[in-house]
């Protein structure tokens, strides 16, 4: 018996095939509660003295992750889901934990494994992270 109702659902993007399995089950999970679907993409980057190598590799990522963005609101879309999207630059690790406590989320589904550099084990170091970190409850799709 579910004590809470689900009606925020945060979904955290990389572009990758497993970050949009995660929209899937969300889509899935937000037909079945009447949820809204947020999706969150990160961009992080390393540090540079170039100032304007930095700006057109933050022009880069952001019309990448606008790209694959578009297409997972297309795919809500189409299948009667409201979905609002939300990309930043930070830590992908620190920024997904605190965006869903500060926005009061009720679930976050993310992928198992994404594009991150590190991999890890079982789950990508993304997805360990905010399953050890997050106070809101976190469903890994595989």
């Amino acid at each position: 018996m579910i004590k809470k109702k689900i009606k925020k659902i945060l979904v955290p993007m990389d572009g990758s095939k497993n970050s949009f399995k995660g929209l899937d089950e969300a889509i899935y999970l937000a037909r079945q509660c009447g949820s809204t679907i947020t999706g969150i993409h990160v961009a992080s980057f390393y540090p540079t003295r170039l100032e304007d190598v930095l700006i057109r590799t933050k022009k880069v990522a952001f019309a990448q992750a606008k790209k694959f963005m578009m297409e997972a609101q297309k795919i809500s879309a189409q299948n009667g889901i409201v979905f609002n999207d939300k990309i930043t630059y930070g830590d992908t690790k620190y920024d997904i934990v605190e965006f869903a406590n500060d926005k009061k989320f009720d679930l976050i589904v993310i992928g198992s494994r994404g594009f991150g550099p590190v991999k890890e084990m079982l789950l990508g170091s993304v997805t360990n992270s905010v399953v050890h970190k997050s106070k809101v409850p976190v469903l890994v799709v595989k």
